[in-house]
Protein backbone atom coordinates (compact mmCIF):
# COMPACT_ATOMS: atom_id res chain seq x y z
CA UNK A 1 0.00 0.00 0.00
CA UNK A 2 1.26 3.64 -0.56
CA UNK A 3 2.68 5.48 2.34
CA UNK A 4 -0.09 7.17 4.55
CA UNK A 5 2.51 10.21 5.12
CA UNK A 6 2.35 11.13 1.30
CA UNK A 7 -0.72 11.69 1.81
CA UNK A 8 -0.50 13.30 4.74
CA UNK A 9 2.07 15.77 3.88
CA UNK A 10 1.79 16.48 0.21
CA UNK A 11 -1.82 15.38 -0.41
CA UNK A 12 -2.18 17.64 -3.28
CA UNK A 13 1.04 16.13 -5.44
CA UNK A 14 -0.03 12.51 -4.71
CA UNK A 15 -3.39 13.15 -5.52
CA UNK A 16 -1.86 14.40 -8.80
CA UNK A 17 -0.36 11.38 -9.20
CA UNK A 18 -2.78 8.96 -8.53
CA UNK A 19 -4.76 10.67 -11.07
CA UNK A 20 -3.03 9.76 -13.47
CA UNK A 21 -4.15 6.24 -12.69
CA UNK A 22 -7.86 7.14 -12.49
CA UNK A 23 -7.78 7.63 -8.81
CA UNK A 24 -10.53 9.95 -7.68
CA UNK A 25 -9.85 12.91 -4.89
CA UNK A 26 -12.35 11.63 -2.53
CA UNK A 27 -10.64 8.29 -1.91
CA UNK A 28 -7.83 10.07 -1.00
CA UNK A 29 -8.92 12.51 1.07
CA UNK A 30 -11.38 9.69 2.79
CA UNK A 31 -7.72 8.00 3.59
CA UNK A 32 -6.53 11.32 4.63
CA UNK A 33 -9.06 12.45 7.04
CA UNK A 34 -8.97 8.51 8.42
CA UNK A 35 -5.27 9.16 9.45
CA UNK A 36 -6.22 11.98 10.71
CA UNK A 37 -8.89 10.97 13.04
CA UNK A 38 -6.71 7.91 13.86
CA UNK A 39 -3.79 10.06 15.27
CA UNK A 40 -6.19 12.53 17.11
CA UNK A 41 -7.18 9.77 18.93
CA UNK A 42 -3.86 8.20 19.82
CA UNK A 43 -3.47 11.47 21.18
CA UNK A 44 -6.23 12.06 23.09
CA UNK A 45 -5.84 8.33 24.68
CA UNK A 46 -2.33 9.39 25.57
CA UNK A 47 -3.10 12.44 27.27
CA UNK A 48 -5.90 10.77 29.17
CA UNK A 49 -3.77 7.96 30.43
CA UNK A 50 -0.89 10.38 31.31
CA UNK A 51 -3.62 11.63 33.38
CA UNK A 52 -5.06 8.49 34.92
CA UNK A 53 -1.06 8.00 36.27
CA UNK A 54 -0.62 11.06 37.51
CA UNK A 55 -4.02 10.91 39.04
CA UNK A 56 -3.43 7.49 40.51
CA UNK A 57 -0.56 8.80 42.23
CA UNK A 58 -2.25 11.62 43.76
CA UNK A 59 -4.78 8.91 44.87
CA UNK A 60 -2.33 7.25 47.00
CA UNK A 61 -0.71 10.44 48.79
CA UNK A 62 -4.23 12.01 49.92
CA UNK A 63 -5.18 7.88 50.88
CA UNK A 64 -1.83 7.97 53.34
CA UNK A 65 -3.13 11.42 54.22
CA UNK A 66 -6.53 10.25 55.33
CA UNK A 67 -8.28 12.22 52.48
CA UNK A 68 -11.43 12.17 50.46
CA UNK A 69 -10.42 10.18 47.31
CA UNK A 70 -14.45 9.45 46.56
CA UNK A 71 -14.30 12.18 44.15
CA UNK A 72 -10.71 11.56 42.61
CA UNK A 73 -11.81 7.83 41.82
CA UNK A 74 -15.20 8.96 39.87
CA UNK A 75 -13.09 11.13 37.59
CA UNK A 76 -10.79 8.68 37.17
CA UNK A 77 -13.57 5.82 36.63
CA UNK A 78 -14.88 8.64 33.82
CA UNK A 79 -11.24 9.30 32.03
CA UNK A 80 -10.95 4.96 32.13
CA UNK A 81 -14.57 4.55 30.23
CA UNK A 82 -13.55 7.60 27.84
CA UNK A 83 -10.19 5.78 27.49
CA UNK A 84 -12.16 1.98 26.82
CA UNK A 85 -14.47 4.08 24.44
CA UNK A 86 -11.43 5.82 22.22
CA UNK A 87 -9.76 1.85 21.84
CA UNK A 88 -13.02 0.83 20.25
CA UNK A 89 -13.13 3.81 18.01
CA UNK A 90 -9.39 3.56 17.16
CA UNK A 91 -9.47 0.25 16.26
CA UNK A 92 -12.64 1.09 14.25
CA UNK A 93 -11.22 3.54 12.55
CA UNK A 94 -7.58 2.00 11.85
CA UNK A 95 -10.19 -0.95 9.91
CA UNK A 96 -11.19 1.53 8.11
CA UNK A 97 -8.09 3.35 7.18
CA UNK A 98 -7.01 -0.07 6.48
CA UNK A 99 -9.45 -1.09 3.98
CA UNK A 100 -9.59 2.69 1.92
CA UNK A 101 -5.73 2.05 1.34
CA UNK A 102 -5.67 -1.49 -0.07
CA UNK A 103 -8.52 -0.25 -2.48
CA UNK A 104 -5.45 2.68 -3.98
CA UNK A 105 -3.23 1.47 -6.00
CA UNK A 106 0.54 2.09 -6.52
CA UNK A 107 2.10 5.87 -7.09
CA UNK A 108 2.91 5.49 -11.12
CA UNK A 109 6.06 6.56 -11.97
CA UNK A 110 6.89 9.71 -13.22
CA UNK A 111 8.79 8.22 -16.31
CA UNK A 112 5.90 6.12 -17.89
CA UNK A 113 3.39 7.30 -20.12
CA UNK A 114 -0.08 9.23 -19.13
CA UNK A 115 -3.48 6.83 -20.40
CA UNK A 116 -6.42 5.73 -19.48
CA UNK A 117 -6.31 1.79 -20.89
CA UNK A 118 -3.31 -0.27 -23.90
CA UNK A 119 -4.30 2.64 -27.01
CA UNK A 120 -1.46 4.84 -24.87
CA UNK A 121 1.27 1.75 -24.18
CA UNK A 122 4.76 2.93 -25.90
CA UNK A 123 6.69 0.14 -27.68
CA UNK A 124 10.21 0.41 -26.31
CA UNK A 125 12.02 -2.05 -29.12
CA UNK A 126 11.09 -4.68 -31.39
CA UNK A 127 13.85 -7.81 -31.65
CA UNK A 128 14.01 -10.56 -33.83
CA UNK A 129 12.41 -10.29 -37.31
CA UNK A 130 9.29 -12.20 -39.11
CA UNK A 131 8.77 -12.69 -42.87
CA UNK A 132 5.72 -14.64 -43.75
CA UNK A 133 6.33 -17.52 -45.43
CA UNK A 134 5.14 -19.17 -49.10
CA UNK A 135 2.81 -21.08 -47.56
CA UNK A 136 -0.22 -20.19 -46.00
CA UNK A 137 0.25 -19.83 -42.21
CA UNK A 138 -2.30 -21.95 -39.63
CA UNK A 139 -3.39 -20.67 -36.32
CA UNK A 140 -2.54 -22.50 -33.55
CA UNK A 141 -5.26 -24.36 -33.41
CA UNK A 142 -5.07 -25.75 -36.77
CA UNK A 143 -1.39 -26.55 -35.89
CA UNK A 144 -2.58 -28.61 -32.70
CA UNK A 145 -5.20 -30.34 -34.77
CA UNK A 146 -2.82 -31.82 -37.32
CA UNK A 147 -0.09 -32.92 -34.44
CA UNK A 148 -3.12 -34.18 -32.00
CA UNK A 149 -1.58 -31.90 -28.96
CA UNK A 150 -4.82 -30.36 -27.91
CA UNK A 151 -7.94 -31.72 -26.94
CA UNK A 152 -10.32 -28.83 -25.85
CA UNK A 153 -13.76 -30.87 -25.84
CA UNK A 154 -12.65 -33.18 -23.01
CA UNK A 155 -11.36 -30.25 -21.21
CA UNK A 156 -14.61 -28.60 -20.90
CA UNK A 157 -15.94 -32.13 -20.21
CA UNK A 158 -13.13 -32.91 -17.35
CA UNK A 159 -13.79 -29.41 -15.84
CA UNK A 160 -14.95 -26.59 -18.22
CA UNK A 161 -14.26 -24.26 -21.00
CA UNK A 162 -10.73 -23.03 -20.33
CA UNK A 163 -9.19 -25.97 -19.03
CA UNK A 164 -7.53 -27.37 -22.59
CA UNK A 165 -5.82 -31.07 -21.85
CA UNK A 166 -2.33 -31.12 -23.77
CA UNK A 167 -1.47 -34.32 -25.09
CA UNK A 168 1.79 -36.79 -26.10
CA UNK A 169 4.55 -33.72 -27.77
CA UNK A 170 2.85 -31.33 -26.66
CA UNK A 171 2.68 -32.27 -23.01
CA UNK A 172 6.59 -32.61 -23.84
CA UNK A 173 7.27 -29.36 -25.31
CA UNK A 174 5.33 -28.01 -22.36
CA UNK A 175 7.71 -29.49 -19.98
CA UNK A 176 10.88 -28.81 -22.08
CA UNK A 177 9.98 -25.07 -21.99
CA UNK A 178 9.47 -24.75 -18.10
CA UNK A 179 12.69 -26.92 -17.55
CA UNK A 180 14.74 -24.32 -20.09
CA UNK A 181 13.30 -21.41 -18.39
CA UNK A 182 14.35 -23.13 -14.85
CA UNK A 183 17.56 -23.85 -16.39
CA UNK A 184 18.09 -20.15 -17.62
CA UNK A 185 17.20 -18.52 -15.03
CA UNK A 186 18.94 -20.76 -12.40
CA UNK A 187 22.21 -21.27 -13.83
CA UNK A 188 23.09 -18.10 -15.70
CA UNK A 189 21.18 -15.15 -14.38
CA UNK A 190 21.98 -15.82 -10.09
CA UNK A 191 18.03 -17.26 -9.17
CA UNK A 192 17.40 -19.60 -6.88
CA UNK A 193 14.55 -21.93 -7.54
CA UNK A 194 11.79 -22.93 -5.09
CA UNK A 195 8.64 -25.24 -5.57
CA UNK A 196 5.88 -23.36 -3.59
CA UNK A 197 2.59 -24.55 -1.98
CA UNK A 198 -0.09 -24.11 -5.38
CA UNK A 199 -2.68 -22.84 -2.63
CA UNK A 200 -2.46 -20.06 -0.01
CA UNK A 201 -3.99 -17.74 2.89
CA UNK A 202 -6.06 -15.04 2.60
CA UNK A 203 -2.83 -12.88 3.97
CA UNK A 204 -0.74 -13.90 1.25
CA UNK A 205 -2.92 -12.59 -1.25
CA UNK A 206 -3.67 -9.42 0.62
CA UNK A 207 0.09 -8.98 0.56
CA UNK A 208 0.85 -8.96 -2.70
CA UNK A 209 -2.27 -6.95 -4.17
CA UNK A 210 -4.69 -9.34 -5.43
CA UNK A 211 -7.12 -9.10 -2.46
CA UNK A 212 -9.38 -7.48 -1.55
CA UNK A 213 -9.60 -5.47 -5.32
CA UNK A 214 -9.68 -9.08 -7.45
CA UNK A 215 -11.35 -11.18 -5.43
CA UNK A 216 -14.01 -12.26 -8.36
CA UNK A 217 -11.03 -13.59 -10.69
CA UNK A 218 -9.78 -15.53 -8.12
CA UNK A 219 -10.23 -19.04 -7.64
CA UNK A 220 -11.40 -19.48 -3.64
CA UNK A 221 -11.93 -22.74 -1.33
CA UNK A 222 -14.20 -21.26 1.22
CA UNK A 223 -14.32 -23.96 3.74
CA UNK A 224 -10.58 -22.91 4.59
CA UNK A 225 -10.42 -20.16 3.53
CA UNK A 226 -7.48 -20.71 0.90
CA UNK A 227 -7.06 -19.73 -2.79
CA UNK A 228 -5.64 -21.08 -5.89
CA UNK A 229 -2.75 -19.12 -6.71
CA UNK A 230 -3.07 -16.95 -9.99
CA UNK A 231 0.61 -16.81 -10.16
CA UNK A 232 3.92 -17.91 -8.51
CA UNK A 233 4.36 -13.85 -7.44
CA UNK A 234 2.23 -14.72 -4.33
CA UNK A 235 3.97 -17.17 -2.53
CA UNK A 236 7.06 -16.59 -3.55
CA UNK A 237 7.24 -12.86 -2.91
CA UNK A 238 5.23 -13.78 0.67
CA UNK A 239 8.16 -16.50 1.51
CA UNK A 240 9.69 -13.27 3.10
CA UNK A 241 6.61 -11.57 4.77
CA UNK A 242 7.54 -10.05 7.72
CA UNK A 243 11.20 -10.69 7.21
CA UNK A 244 13.82 -8.44 8.14
CA UNK A 245 16.79 -8.83 5.39
CA UNK A 246 20.28 -7.96 5.78
CA UNK A 247 21.54 -4.91 3.45
CA UNK A 248 24.06 -7.46 2.38
CA UNK A 249 21.57 -10.28 1.28
CA UNK A 250 20.07 -7.69 -1.54
CA UNK A 251 19.28 -8.36 -4.50
CA UNK A 252 17.47 -11.61 -3.55
CA UNK A 253 16.15 -13.17 -6.55
CA UNK A 254 14.09 -16.12 -6.69
CA UNK A 255 11.90 -17.92 -9.09
CA UNK A 256 9.63 -21.16 -9.64
CA UNK A 257 7.45 -23.16 -11.94
CA UNK A 258 3.65 -23.57 -10.80
CA UNK A 259 0.35 -23.81 -12.41
CA UNK A 260 -1.93 -20.39 -11.94
CA UNK A 261 -5.62 -20.70 -11.68
CA UNK A 262 -7.06 -17.09 -12.88
CA UNK A 263 -11.59 -17.39 -13.50
CA UNK A 264 -11.17 -14.13 -15.63
CA UNK A 265 -14.54 -12.78 -14.62
CA UNK A 266 -14.01 -9.38 -16.02
CA UNK A 267 -12.77 -10.77 -19.54
CA UNK A 268 -15.65 -12.41 -21.36
CA UNK A 269 -15.62 -12.21 -24.86
CA UNK A 270 -11.62 -11.14 -24.55
CA UNK A 271 -9.57 -13.77 -27.25
CA UNK A 272 -10.78 -16.71 -25.77
CA UNK A 273 -9.82 -19.21 -28.52
CA UNK A 274 -8.08 -21.70 -27.86
CA UNK A 275 -5.12 -21.36 -25.82
CA UNK A 276 -5.52 -17.89 -25.80
CA UNK A 277 -6.95 -17.30 -22.51
CA UNK A 278 -7.59 -19.93 -20.36
CA UNK A 279 -8.00 -20.79 -16.61
CA UNK A 280 -5.58 -22.80 -15.79
CA UNK A 281 -1.86 -22.48 -17.05
CA UNK A 282 1.94 -22.95 -16.09
CA UNK A 283 4.23 -20.39 -15.57
CA UNK A 284 7.72 -19.58 -14.19
CA UNK A 285 7.87 -16.34 -12.42
CA UNK A 286 10.77 -14.35 -11.49
CA UNK A 287 10.95 -12.37 -7.98
CA UNK A 288 13.26 -9.73 -6.69
CA UNK A 289 13.92 -8.27 -3.32
CA UNK A 290 16.30 -5.09 -4.02
CA UNK A 291 17.49 -2.02 -2.33
CA UNK A 292 15.12 0.70 -2.73
CA UNK A 293 18.08 2.44 -4.77
CA UNK A 294 18.79 -0.09 -7.19
CA UNK A 295 14.54 -0.97 -8.10
CA UNK A 296 14.42 0.83 -11.42
CA UNK A 297 17.54 0.13 -12.43
CA UNK A 298 17.26 -3.73 -11.21
CA UNK A 299 13.99 -3.95 -13.21
CA UNK A 300 15.42 -3.15 -16.78
CA UNK A 301 17.38 -6.20 -15.80
CA UNK A 302 14.33 -8.10 -14.72
CA UNK A 303 13.04 -7.45 -18.69
CA UNK A 304 16.33 -8.79 -20.14
CA UNK A 305 16.58 -12.03 -18.41
CA UNK A 306 12.59 -12.28 -19.53
CA UNK A 307 13.99 -11.07 -23.06
CA UNK A 308 16.87 -14.04 -22.98
CA UNK A 309 14.12 -16.84 -22.99
CA UNK A 310 12.07 -15.48 -26.26
CA UNK A 311 15.63 -14.57 -27.80
CA UNK A 312 16.68 -18.33 -27.00
CA UNK A 313 13.47 -19.68 -28.60
CA UNK A 314 14.00 -17.53 -31.72
CA UNK A 315 11.03 -15.74 -31.43
CA UNK A 316 10.14 -12.36 -32.68
CA UNK A 317 8.79 -9.85 -29.98
CA UNK A 318 8.40 -6.48 -29.04
CA UNK A 319 8.83 -4.53 -25.26
CA UNK A 320 5.90 -2.04 -24.07
CA UNK A 321 6.30 0.44 -21.76
CA UNK A 322 2.64 0.49 -19.84
CA UNK A 323 0.50 3.58 -19.47
CA UNK A 324 -0.58 4.83 -16.16
CA UNK A 325 -4.04 3.14 -16.77
CA UNK A 326 -2.99 -0.24 -17.82
CA UNK A 327 -0.62 -1.29 -15.44
CA UNK A 328 -1.10 -3.48 -12.82
CA UNK A 329 -2.56 -2.24 -9.52
CA UNK A 330 0.33 -3.12 -7.40
CA UNK A 331 3.09 -1.51 -10.19
CA UNK A 332 4.87 1.68 -10.49
CA UNK A 333 6.12 0.92 -13.74
CA UNK A 334 6.13 -2.48 -16.15
CA UNK A 335 7.11 -3.13 -19.40
CA UNK A 336 5.15 -6.39 -21.15
CA UNK A 337 6.87 -8.62 -23.39
CA UNK A 338 4.27 -9.39 -26.56
CA UNK A 339 5.20 -12.05 -28.85
CA UNK A 340 3.71 -12.14 -32.87
CA UNK A 341 1.29 -14.47 -33.68
CA UNK A 342 1.39 -14.57 -37.27
CA UNK A 343 -2.01 -17.26 -37.48
CA UNK A 344 -3.64 -15.30 -35.38
CA UNK A 345 -2.83 -11.98 -36.68
CA UNK A 346 -1.96 -10.03 -33.23
CA UNK A 347 0.64 -9.71 -30.62
CA UNK A 348 0.30 -11.66 -27.61
CA UNK A 349 1.00 -10.71 -24.53
CA UNK A 350 3.79 -13.45 -22.47
CA UNK A 351 5.38 -11.30 -19.46
CA UNK A 352 4.66 -8.45 -17.57
CA UNK A 353 7.86 -7.22 -15.46
CA UNK A 354 6.62 -4.68 -12.92
CA UNK A 355 8.63 -2.50 -9.92
CA UNK A 356 6.30 -1.96 -6.96
CA UNK A 357 8.29 -0.29 -4.95
CA UNK A 358 7.60 -0.40 -1.38
CA UNK A 359 3.97 -0.91 -2.36
CA UNK A 360 3.94 -4.79 -1.70
CA UNK A 361 6.56 -4.44 1.05
CA UNK A 362 4.74 -2.21 3.18
CA UNK A 363 1.34 -4.79 3.13
CA UNK A 364 4.04 -7.71 3.40
CA UNK A 365 6.20 -6.12 6.61
CA UNK A 366 9.16 -6.76 4.28
CA UNK A 367 12.34 -4.97 5.57
CA UNK A 368 15.97 -4.79 5.47
CA UNK A 369 18.40 -3.51 7.57
CA UNK A 370 20.77 -0.53 5.72
CA UNK A 371 24.23 0.04 6.28
CA UNK A 372 23.46 2.84 8.09
CA UNK A 373 21.75 1.08 10.92
CA UNK A 374 18.19 1.85 9.71
CA UNK A 375 15.70 -1.03 9.27
CA UNK A 376 14.12 0.09 5.71
CA UNK A 377 11.16 -1.16 3.47
CA UNK A 378 12.72 -3.53 0.18
CA UNK A 379 11.71 -2.91 -2.85
CA UNK A 380 9.79 -5.57 -4.84
CA UNK A 381 9.76 -6.68 -8.08
CA UNK A 382 8.66 -9.93 -11.04
CA UNK A 383 8.34 -10.83 -14.32
CA UNK A 384 6.97 -13.60 -15.85
CA UNK A 385 9.45 -15.98 -16.98
CA UNK A 386 7.54 -16.96 -19.21
CA UNK A 387 3.73 -17.69 -19.52
CA UNK A 388 3.39 -21.08 -21.30
CA UNK A 389 -0.23 -20.88 -23.23
CA UNK A 390 0.85 -17.79 -25.61
CA UNK A 391 4.38 -18.52 -25.58
CA UNK A 392 3.16 -22.21 -27.50
CA UNK A 393 0.64 -20.49 -29.81
CA UNK A 394 3.37 -18.07 -31.07
CA UNK A 395 6.14 -21.09 -31.35
CA UNK A 396 3.80 -23.13 -33.19
CA UNK A 397 2.73 -20.70 -35.40
CA UNK A 398 6.21 -18.60 -35.81
CA UNK A 399 7.86 -21.80 -36.59
CA UNK A 400 5.54 -23.98 -38.17
CA UNK A 401 6.54 -25.76 -41.53
CA UNK A 402 4.94 -26.37 -44.89
CA UNK A 403 4.05 -30.17 -44.06
CA UNK A 404 2.86 -29.47 -40.76
CA UNK A 405 5.28 -29.86 -38.87
CA UNK A 406 7.20 -27.87 -35.99
CA UNK A 407 10.96 -26.87 -35.61
CA UNK A 408 12.02 -27.20 -32.23
CA UNK A 409 14.16 -24.70 -31.54
CA UNK A 410 17.85 -25.49 -30.94
CA UNK A 411 17.77 -24.72 -27.04
CA UNK A 412 14.77 -27.21 -25.99
CA UNK A 413 16.16 -29.93 -27.94
CA UNK A 414 18.40 -31.53 -25.01
CA UNK A 415 15.09 -31.61 -23.01
CA UNK A 416 13.05 -33.57 -26.01
CA UNK A 417 15.97 -36.47 -26.31
CA UNK A 418 17.02 -34.60 -29.21
CA UNK A 419 13.50 -34.42 -31.01
CA UNK A 420 14.21 -31.55 -33.91
CA UNK A 421 10.40 -31.41 -34.89
CA UNK A 422 6.51 -32.09 -33.47
CA UNK A 423 5.29 -34.35 -36.27
CA UNK A 424 1.66 -34.45 -37.66
CA UNK A 425 0.25 -37.70 -36.68
CA UNK A 426 -0.68 -40.33 -39.10
CA UNK A 427 -4.33 -40.53 -39.95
Amino acid sequence: MIDIKKLRDDFDATAAQLARRGVERERLEQARDLDARRRALVQETETLKALRNQKSKEIGMVAKQGGDIAQVKEEMRKVGDRIAEIDRELAETERELRKTLLMIPNIPAPEIPTGPDSSANVVVRTEGEWKDPDFKILDHMAIGEKLGIFDFPRGVKLTGTGFPVILGQGAKLQRALIQYMLDLHCQTQGYTEMLPPFVVNSDSMTGTGQLPKFAEDLYHCQIDDFWLIPTAEVPVTNFHRDDILKASDLPVKLTAYTPCFRREAGSAGKMTRGMLRVHQFDKVEMVNFVHPETSFAQLETLVGEAEAVLKGLGLHYRVLMLASGDMGFSAAKCYDLELWAPGEGQWLEVSSCSCFTDYQARRLNCRFKDTDGKTKFVHTLNGSGVALPRLVVALLEQHQNADGSVTIPEVLRPYMNGQEKLLPITP
